[in-house]
Order: C-alpha cells, then structure tokens, then sequence
C-alpha cells in the first residue's frame, strides 16, 4: 500500500505512523480484538462487560488518529525538526 500512498503524495513516514495507529487501535476492538479476547480470559469476564471499561480509551485513540490523519504535522513534527 506504501507505493499507492506515495503516488498519492502521501508522506512514507505519515503514512507509517497512521497505520501503526490504526493497528493499534485494532487490536483491542471487536471483532477481531486479540488482544480485548485474551484480556477477557484472562480477567475471567465476558468480553462484553470488559469492552464497556475500554470505551474511553477507544474513542480516545480514535480521536487522536483524526488528529494524526488531518494534520499531518503533529506526526511529522519532530522528523522536520531534525532534518
């Protein structure tokens, strides 16, 4: 997908860093949330009540990867301060 978002004029390291955001996020969201499922077996608590605790941080993180995605600079900041 890199090659595509390049050819959009889409910055390689913004492009990473909105990828990695979102595969964080995915990891802990239903459907397929490994990490939310293993949590729950090992809590011993269906993982229905156990998502209820992790809404506000969901929409947290959903909040900053708008943030990270509209505005580019947030994420590219410190890599055009050094180079």
């Amino acid at each position: 997908m890199a090659p595509i978002a390049i050819g959009f004029g889409i910055d390689p390291v913004h492009f990473g860093i909105v990828i990695v955001v979102n595969l964080a996020l995915g990891m802990f969201t239903p459907p397929l949330g490994v990490n939310l499922f293993a949590a729950a077996q090992v809590a011993k608590l269906p993982v229905e009540q156990l998502f209820r605790f992790l809404l506000p941080p969901v929409l947290t993180i959903i909040t900053c990867l708008m943030l990270i995605t509209y505005v580019p600079m947030i994420s590219l900041f410190l890599r055009d301060l050094l180079f």
